[in-house]
C-alpha cells in the first residue's frame, strides 16, 4: 500500500513509520522542512519526502494523489497560546480537500479524549478537527487517547522532570484531576492494527490504559519506579497563570506549551469503553509497566524521537532550519578559533558528544549561569539537553541550540542559537584539512546587541579557547 503520513518528523510519526515500513509499505511524508527531515529517513528508499505545508493549500500540488490510505498527525497546540486552533482548523480543512481528490479509502486520526462537559480550548480544538476531517470521499477512523506515556514524550518527560528535582512538592490542585494513561507502544500498535480494517471505518474509539490515576498518583508512582520517596501538598491557591509558571521553571516545557497544558489539566480524560482492544487485540499496559519501559529505551540509547526535538519546544525556530543554515557575514561579530588535528575521528566524536551531560568542555559553571538567565528570561535554557550521547541529526534539540547542519563525513556540525537574545548566533565546528575551525558569529538587533556582544566578550575569550582547546585534546 501507498501510506501518506502527515507529522512524519513528529513525536508520533517517527515511530511509526518504522512499522508501515517492516510491513512492506510505501510510505509518502509531506514535510515543511525536506532538508531536516532527510536525516531522519536517510537510506529509505520507500520512503518520499515531499515538501508541503498544510496550511498553504497550493503547496500540496507536490504530493502524488496514488494513495490508498493516510495518518492525519498534525498538532499545531503550541505554535501561539492564541490562535493554535485555528491552525488546526486550517490545517485539517487544506488535507480534507486535498485528500477528497486522491484515491485515498481511509484516514486515520489521532485525536484526545473529549469525554467532558467542560473542555479546555486545546481538547475543543481536537474535537473540532474530527469533524471537519470527516467525508463523503473516504472512511474516518479515529482514536482518542489521553496521556501518552513514553521515552521522549512531553508528558513522561514533565513528570521525570518534577519527580527527580523535587523531593517535598507543593503542587496546584489540577494534580487530583482523573486521566488515563497509555503507553506509546500501546498508542503505536491502535494506529498500526487499524490499517485497512474497514469494521473500523467511520468510527471513533477512546484508547487509554487499564488504570484511573490523578496526576498526583502518576507523580508517586514514577517515583515508586524509580525507588525515591516523594511528598506532595496540593494547594488551591495556584491560578492557571501561576501553575504554569510553575511547570515551566520546575520543567524542560516551555512557557506556552506549559500554559496550554495547564488549561488541559485540568479537564478529567477518562474514556468510554468500546470493544476496540478485542478487534485489534491489543491489550494496553499499566501505567508503571509503561514508565519502565520507557527508562529501559533511556538505559539502551534508543529514544527514535523527542517531544524536544519540536521546532515548539523553545518557540524561536519555527519551520525551517535551511533558512539558517548559510551564517550570515555583513554586520557580525565573531569568535574565530582553529587548533590542529592529531586524531580526525576522535575530535568528531567529542563534537559530536557536545551538550546535554557532556557538557561544553570549558566553563560549565559559566554555561549553567547562561543558562539559568535564559530560564529566568523565558527561554528553554539547558534543561532540553539532548536525545542521544552521541548521535545528532538536523532539527534535533542541543541545550539551548538547534542543530542545523550535521554530516560527520564531511566534518561539520552547525547550530544555530534558541536562547533568549538580542539577536542571534551560530556556533560552527569544521575539520578542513586536519585542522579544526570553531566559529561563534552574532548578528546583533539594534544597540542592545552591540553592547551584549561587547560584554559578554572576555567571557568568550576563555570558554571558546578552552573549549576549543579540550575539544582537540
Amino acid at each position: 500500500m501507498k501510506i501518506l503520513v502527515t507529522g512524519a518528523t513528529g513525536y508520533i510519526g517517527k515511530r511509526l513509520i518504522p512499522l508501515l515500513l517492516n510491513d512492506g509499505h510505501s510510505v509518502i511524508c509531506p514535510v515543511r522542512d525536506k532538508e531536516r527531515a532527510k536525516s531522519y529517513y536517510k537510506n529509505q528508499k520507500k520512503v518520499q519526502l515531499v515538501e508541503a505545508d498544510f496550511l498553504d493549500s497550493n503547496s500540496l500540488t507536490n504530493i502524488t494523489k496514488d494513495i490508498d490510505a493516510a495518518y492525519y498527525l498534525i498538532h499545531s497546540m503550541t505554535n501561539s497560546a492564541k490562535e493554535f486552533h485555528v491552525l488546526e482548523e486550517k490545517c485539517a480543512f487544506n488535507f480534507k480537500n486535498f485528500i477528497e481528490t486522491t484515491s485515498t479509502k481511509q484516514v486515520i486520526y489521532l485525536s484526545g479524549i473529549t469525554n467532558d462537559t467542560k473542555l479546555s480550548k486545546h481538547l475543543l480544538s481536537r474535537k473540532n478537527v474530527e469533524k471537519t476531517l470527516a467525508s463523503n470521499k473516504y472512511a474516518l477512523t479515529t482514536f482518542k487517547a489521553g496521556i501518552i506515556v513514553g521515552s521522549g514524550s512531553s508528558s513522561f518527560e514533565i513528570i521525570r522532570d518534577i519527580v527527580e528535582k523535587l523531593p517535598v512538592m507543593i503542587a496546584p490542585k489540577w494534580l487530583n484531576t482523573k486521566t488515563q494513561p497509555l503507553a506509546i507502544r500501546d498508542v503505536l500498535a491502535f494506529l498500526h492494527k487499524s490499517l485497512g480494517k474497514k469494521e473500523l471505518y467511520n468510527t471513533s474509539h477512546d484508547i487509554f490504559g487499564p488504570e484511573i490515576l490523578t496526576y498526583k498518583e502518576m507523580l508517586l508512582q514514577f517515583a515508586d519506579v524509580r525507588k525515591l520517596k516523594r511528598s506532595i501538598i496540593t494547594v488551591p491557591v495556584m491560578t492557571p497563570k501561576l501553575s504554569s509558571y510553575w511547570l515551566y521553571f520546575v520543567t524542560s516545557t516551555s512557557y506556552k506549551l506549559a500554559s496550554s497544558l495547564v488549561n488541559s489539566m485540568g479537564v478529567e480524560v477518562i474514556g468510554n469503553k468500546s470493544n476496540i482492544n478485542t478487534i485489534l487485540d491489543v491489550q494496553p499496559m499499566s501505567y508503571k509497566e509503561a514508565v519502565k519501559l520507557a527508562f529501559k529505551k533511556i538505559e539502551q540509547n534508543s529514544i527514535i524521537s523527542s517531544w524536544k526535538d519540536s521546532y515548539i519546544s523553545s518557540g524561536k525556530l519555527k519551520n525551517y532550519v535551511h533558512e539558517f543554515i548559510n551564517v550570515p557575514e555583513y554586520g557580525c561579530f565573531k569568535d574565530f578559533k582553529k587548533r590542529t588535528v592529531i586524531d580526525k575521528e576522535r575530535t568528531l566524536n567529542r563534537i559530536w558528544a557536545i551538550g546535554g551531560e557532556t557538557g561544553w568542555y570549558y566553563g560549565t559553571f559559566l554555561w549553567k549561569i547562561r543558562g539559568f538567565l535564559d530560564q529566568f528570561f523565558g527561554g528553554a535554557g539547558l534543561r532540553r539537553g539532548r536525545r542521544h550521547p552521541t548521535e545528532l541529526n538536523v532539527g534535533d534539540a542541543l541545550d539551548f541550540w538547534r542543530v542545523i547542519y550535521a554530516d560527520k563525513e564531511k566534518g561539520k556540525l552547525l547550530l544555530y542559537a534558541e536562547m533568549i537574545l538580542p539577536g542571534e548566533a551560530w556556533l560552527e565546528f569544521k575539520i578542513i584539512d586536519n585542522t579544526l575551525h570553531q566559529t561563534a558569529t552574532f548578528r546583533p538587533h539594534g544597540l542592545a546587541g552591540r553592547l551584549y556582544w561587547y560584554a559578554v566578550m572576555p567571557f568568550h575569550w576563555f570558554v571558546f579557547n578552552g573549549m576549543i582547546s579540550n575539544i582537540n585534546k
